[in-house]
This record gives C-alpha cells, structure tokens and sequence, in this order.
C-alpha cells in the first residue's frame, strides 16, 4: 500500500485500497458528471507530463483560480505536485490589483482560471506579473482551454522523467503557497510542505466520523483555495469517500438534495443564515403549526450531548424530530449526519439546534498557519463539549501562555511566511507558533477560544472588552446580519450593525408597518431603531455592566466580500469597516 508522505500520493492510496467509479463529481449542464479514481490519475500524469514538455521546473509556481470547487482543480493540483512545482491558489473573489500582488509575489509563470469573471480580473494585470499564459476551465473565446494539456501530454514517452520527478520531491519540500486574506495589509504567503498538510490530514482522519465505512458522500463548497477544505479534500480522498462539488454556495440546498450527502464542512456564517431562513419562514405559520415549531426549537436550544437531559428529554426530542427536524434534515438531503465547522466561533445555540435535529455540529480549530487543524471535535468517545473546539489531534501540542494566548507546537506548524523571515521569526518561540487567539484548556483537555489577543481592547475606564463573545451574543437576533463592537479607549463599548434587511421587510410586511422598505430607509427608520435597541438590550443582560453595547447605529449597506467589509473566509475587515464608517463611529462616541 502507498505510503502517504506527499500530497500527490493520496490518490494513489485511494486507487490501490478503493478505486472508486465516482471519486470526483462535478455538474455541468445540469448533469453530475463523475470521475473515477484511475481517470484522475491519468488526466493528473497527463498534466504532469505537459507541464515537463512547458518547460516546467521543480520549484517552479503555478496559480489556480476558480470561482467554484471542481474536478478540474484536483487534477491540476496533483499534475502540478507531481512535477516537483508548487499550487499557489488564490482566492477568485479578492481585486486584481490582490491578483497582481500574488502572483507577482509567489512569481507564478503560469495560471489556471475556472471562468471568463476571473479572466477578466488577471488580463487587466497579466501584463504586470511574469505569467507567460492563462488557461480556462470554462471554455471561453480568447482563452486557451487547459484540455490543450491533456493534448500535449497524449504523448507517454516522457511518463519516466514524471516518475523521476515524483521520487525527488521529499515530505519536506515546500508543496504550496497560501496567501491568508489577513483582515489587515497585503496578504502573507504561508509556506505548507508536503509533510505539514499530509500529517495534517492523517492525524485528524480518526476524528472523522465514517472513516472505512462504505459509503460515503460529501458536499464541497467552501473555497478549495482555503486550506481548511482543501485539507479535507485530501482527508475525503485517503478515506475512500465521493467528492461531489456543489455549483456554488447559493446551490447547497438544491445539491443536497439531489446528491444526499452524509458530511460537509461549513463555516458558522452559513449555518446562521440557513438558520434564520428557516425561522423566518416559521415565522408565517400560525396557530398549532407555528407553535410546535418553536417549541421543537426552543428544545433544540436545551440539547446536551450523550443524553445528558435524561430520558424525558430524549422522548420529547423523538417527537421533536418526527414532526419538525425530519423537515430541515429533509432539505439538505436527508442523510446528512455531520457537518465540520471552521474558521470564526460559531453560536453554542447553532451547535445545539442542529445536533438536537441530527446533524451533528463538530467544531475545529486552526490556522492557516498550522496546515490548518489543531483541534476538532467528534461525537464518539466522548470528544464533544458544546462550546469549545475540542482535543488537539494527535502529534498537536497545545500551550497557552501566561497571558493566556493559544501557542502550537507540531508536524503541522507552517515552513514559515514566504520571502519573510522576519515576519516568521515575528510568530515563533522555538518551535512553538503564536495564533493571536487567546484561550483556554479545561480539565478534561477540552480547548475553548476566547477571542482574538488584537480584537480585545479597553475602555477609558480600563475595563477589558471582548468583541467576539458580544457579536455572537448579538447575531443570534433575527434583526442583525452583522454586528461590530467598538470603542477601545472610548468611555463606553458601541456598535456597528448592518441590519437583516430581508428578515426586516418581511416583517415590516408582517407587521403592516407603514415605513420604507429600501436599505436606506430601513437602516434610518426610528422604528426599526427602535426595535434593534429592544435586541441588544435582551443580549446586553449575559454580560457585565462595562462590556454592554451603550450606543449602536445602522449602516444601509450589505457587508460581504465585493464591497471589502469581509475576508474571503467571512471574517469582518475591523479597521475597514471602522474607516468606511467613520461618520457612524463619531454619531456613537463625539
């Protein structure tokens, strides 16, 4: 059996213990198209022997950009390794000028792109970097199709030079460049070797939940770019499973129930707005109906692990599952058991609501930085605690320091910031790696995030804030899409919110309400003012006196990705944010 030390050789396990008919499955014109294990090896090496006839050398980078995950990724990914060269992914939502900075950077010669939006991005600034061709997944005019490789490489007199490739590429060697979409400044490089990310993948496969069982769907759709999925792809891969990749995050629901997945990864961002979407159409039941829906919720919100409630508990929630979760399994498929959630804290209520209704929520922790797992949960042996993000995986070593930040020591632990040494000396104790996260360990070896070390800040007053631990709090109202807390060295904590636009509607509609119904008009109604201050003072009563937001204003615009309030990960832009509202900072606080 393939010893798995490097990232081409999971496929290759996967080939010799599966050999799956459908190891990747994308749509195209409305059909699921699949790829077996061995004709992903074969278009890979095909990749791999174009690339030698390119002219490509060990070292050499390559940037693949596409807008959804596809097979086609895969396969460049692996053709790429194989050759000794490095996968340099880049997020397809950041600027061109972002485009033109990495690949520039990472010195990229060659870049793949999924559609005719990300082309357009990387022609405005191809003549500014040392990228000598593009080619498309998507066929699109003026485009080189990455077929063409597949053509060039027909040719199986070179395979020899491609094994001789692979042999020299050691578990050492540095296998990708991630550029993290930091929340401040240009993106930093993070150097993965192929031992990081391999160790990675295996030390948390046994938290996987159907590892060797027999069969196995996923639904991918976070960014394959972002390690997070990207490391489960690979984890999916050496644990035999169907890789089914959706058509887009506004597809998921659609995909699920065609495909009927048994696992996907999620980040909390989505599973609050499924949430909200289906209490805002609860919201339009009535009399028995609507009432036996918030009674299954309001016990959802109850829920302990391991039938800690009792059996009374677990009698209501059979109930609870046959008359009303059985319909939200139902819309994402039916079969789903588990879903992995990363990157940003995710509300203890959302954990709670969606493993009371049978699709358990494990946490994870990680960095880009760490490959990215640290620690995950898993329901079996008792590795679940709602609330935190579970044990470290194996080979992981976990330290907080004195003042109280979460330091990780481990095969995992990046190569270091890419032409950067000061910025990697910068993060390092020996060989121990500062997150900026603080936390803590409880009793039983459980970690629990407690915010970012740069995101607290104090008040005039001296008193320490925690903006995370409020914000969650504060999401959990229908009324609020996204909420930051300000007010480091001010008198008192503040808010900026953007308000749920589409919930307010509906209930303004609900409510025949007689105000406007556009953005603007809703972000400056006294009503809904009104109505958001009723929110925060229900969510202010869970904390002390000096961590309570005092003052708040609404901005009329739509945080996301495109207008710069987010990262591509969803995480909010503080400083962004704060400089973009400016105007609504100084109405809090002068």
């Amino acid at each position: 059996m393939t010893e798995i030390t490097r990232l081409f050789d999971f496929p290759y396990y996967q080939l010799e213990k599966y050999n799956l008919d459908a190891a990747l499955v994308t749509k195209k014109d409305g059909e699921w198209i699949k790829t077996s294990t061995k004709e992903y090896l074969d278009k890979a090496n095909a990749i791999s022997r174009a690339l030698l006839k390119m002219g490509i050398q060990k070292n050499d980078k390559i940037a693949l950009i596409s807008s959804t995950n596809r097979t086609e990724w895969n396969i460049m990914d692996i053709g790429i390794l194989q050759t000794g060269a490095q996968n340099i992914p880049i997020y397809p939502t950041i600027s061109a000028e972002d485009y033109e900075y990495v690949l520039n950077h990472s010195e990229a010669t060659y870049c793949f792109v999924s559609d005719a939006q990300v082309l357009e991005k990387v022609r405005k600034v191809q003549a500014n970097t040392q990228v000598k061709e593009v080619y498309s997944f998507n066929h699109i005019e003026g485009c080189k199709h990455y077929s063409e490789l597949f053509e060039l490489g027909k040719d199986e007199s070179n395979q020899k030079e491609v094994q001789a490739r692979k042999d020299a590429v050691l578990p050492s060697d540095l296998a990708t460049i991630i550029y993290t979409s930091g929340t401040t400044g240009k993106p930093k490089g993070v150097m993965l070797s192929h031992n990081n990310i391999t160790s990675n993948a295996l030390d948390a496969s046994d938290r996987l939940p159907f590892i060797n069982s027999e069969e196995n769907r996923i639904l991918s759709f976070l960014p394959i770019c972002h390690v997070f999925e990207r490391v489960l792809i690979y984890l999916y891969q050496y644990a035999g499973a169907t890789i089914y990749f959706a058509e887009g995050i506004d597809k998921i629901g659609e995909n699920a129930k065609e495909i009927k997945p048994n696992l996907m990864s999620v980040v909390p961002r989505l599973l609050e707005k499924v949430y909200d979407k289906i209490i805002a159409k609860a919201e339009d039941l009535s009399g028995i109906k609507k009432a036996l829906f918030f009674w299954a919720v309001r016990l959802g919100e109850q829920w302990e692990p391991y039938g800690a409630n009792g059996a009374w508990y677990e009698f209501k929630l059979k109930i609870a599952n046959k008359l009303i979760f059985s319909k939200w399994r139902e819309a994402l498929g039916g079969e789903l058991h588990t879903m992995v959630s990363g990157s940003a804290a995710l509300q203890t209520r959302l954990t709670r609501v969606f493993s009371a209704a049978g699709m358990q929520v494990m946490q994870g922790y990680g960095l880009t930085e760490t490959s990215p797992v640290v620690s995950v949960e898993m329901y079996a042996n008792h590795h679940f605690r709602v609330g935190t993000v579970g044990k470290p995986i194996k080979n992981v070593e976990v330290k907080i320091a004195e003042d109280g930040e979460v330091l990780i020591k481990g095969p995992n632990v990046m190569m270091g910031y890419y032409k950067d040494p000061e910025k990697t000396a910068s993060v390092m104790t020996g060989d121990f790696f500062h997150t900026g996260d603080k936390g803590e360990i409880d009793a039983d070896g459980f970690l629990k995030i407690t915010g970012r070390k740069k995101e607290m800040f104090k008040t005039s007053g001296g008193k320490y804030v925690i903006p995370p631990l409020l914000e969650n709090e504060m999401k959990q109202s229908l009324f609020i899409e996204q909420i930051m807390v300000v007010g480091e060295g001010e008198k008192m904590p503040g808010a900026i919110i953007q308000p749920n636009f589409d919930f307010i509607r509906d209930w303004i509609s609900h409510k025949k309400l007689d105000i406007g119904t556009s953005d603007a008009e809703i972000a400056t109604s006294q009503v809904v003012i009104d109505r958001i201050q009723e929110e925060i003072d229900k969510y202010n009563l869970h904390f002390g006196k000096w961590e309570q937001i005092k003052r708040f204003e609404l901005t009329p615009e739509v945080w996301t990705i495109d207008s710069g309030h987010l990262t591509p990960t969803m995480k909010m832009k503080r400083e962004v944010i704060k400089n973009m509202h400016q105007d609504l900072y100084d109405k809090i606080y002068r």
